[in-house]
C-alpha cells in the first residue's frame, strides 16, 4: 500500500487492492482533488481516519441512456410538485448531505475538511450541485464533480421528503449531456435506477 507525501502522484491503478484502495494520506487540494478525477480515482474515509484513495474495478456507472424510471416515480414527476435547479444552493447541498445519517457508517465521510475542499472545487467550476425545492424550502439535493470530460462523478445525495432526490437525479441525466454518471460503487438504489458495473478500464475509457 502506497502512502501519498505532498507530491501530488498516485500509484498505478492496477496497484490496487482487491475491493479497489489504492493509497493512503496526501491531501484534499484542489489540485490533488482533479488529478485524482482525472485518473478515475476518489477520496472516501470516515471522521478523522487519514485519507483513503479509491479506485474500484468494476466500477459502477449509470449510462443516461440507460435510466430507468419506475411508474411511481414517473407519477412523482408529473405531479410537478417539486422545481430542480443547478448550481443554486452548492453550499447547502453539501452540508445537508453530510448531515444525512446512513447504514453502516459510524460517522460521516463528509468532513468539514472535505466539505471545504469540494466547495473549492465547485468555486473554481469543477464540481456543481442539483437542488430539489419544494415551496421554496431545499429538500433535496446532490453534488458532484464535473471535470468537462463528458462524465459526472455523482459524490453524495440527500432527501427530506420520500423520493426528493431521486426527482433530483432523474431531471437533471434527463437533461445532461454527459456520456456517463459515474456512481464509483455499488448501491441498490442506484441500481433500481439502471446503474450497472463495468470494468476499470471500460470507465478509464471514459475519462
Amino acid at each position: 500500500m502506497q502512502y501519498l507525501t505532498q507530491n501530488i502522484w498516485f500509484p498505478d491503478i492496477n496497484e490496487a487492492t482487491e475491493d479497489g484502495l489504492l493509497a493512503i494520506g496526501g491531501d484534499l487540494s484542489v489540485e490533488r482533488l482533479v488529478y485524482a478525477y482525472q485518473r478515475g480515482i476518489f477520496p472516501w474515509f470516515e471522521g478523522e481516519a487519514p485519507i483513503l484513495w479509491w479506485s474500484p474495478d468494476p466500477r459502477f456507472v449509470l449510462f443516461p441512456d440507460k435510466l430507468r424510471i419506475s411508474k411511481s416515480m414517473k407519477q412523482v414527476l408529473r405531479n410537478r410538485h417539486y422545481t430542480v435547479t443547478v448550481n443554486k444552493a452548492f453550499k447547502e447541498v453539501i452540508t445537508l448531505c453530510a448531515k444525512i445519517k446512513r447504514d453502516g457508517q459510524e460517522s460521516t465521510w463528509i468532513t468539514e475538511h472535505m466539505r471545504d475542499a469540494y466547495i473549492k472545487l465547485y468555486e473554481l467550476g469543477y464540481a456543481k450541485s442539483i437542488e430539489v425545492w419544494k415551496d421554496d424550502a431545499l429538500v433535496g439535493g446532490l453534488y458532484g464533480v464535473d471535470l468537462g470530460n463528458n462524465v459526472f462523478s455523482g459524490e453524495s445525495m440527500f432527501a427530506k421528503e420520500s423520493n426528493a432526490s431521486k426527482v433530483g437525479f432523474i431531471t437533471f441525466i434527463q437533461n445532461t449531456h454527459y456520456k456517463l454518471i459515474d456512481c464509483q460503487i455499488y448501491t441498490n438504489h442506484l441500481e433500481s435506477l439502471g446503474a450497472e458495473e463495468i470494468s476499470r478500464a471500460a470507465f478509464l475509457g471514459y475519462l
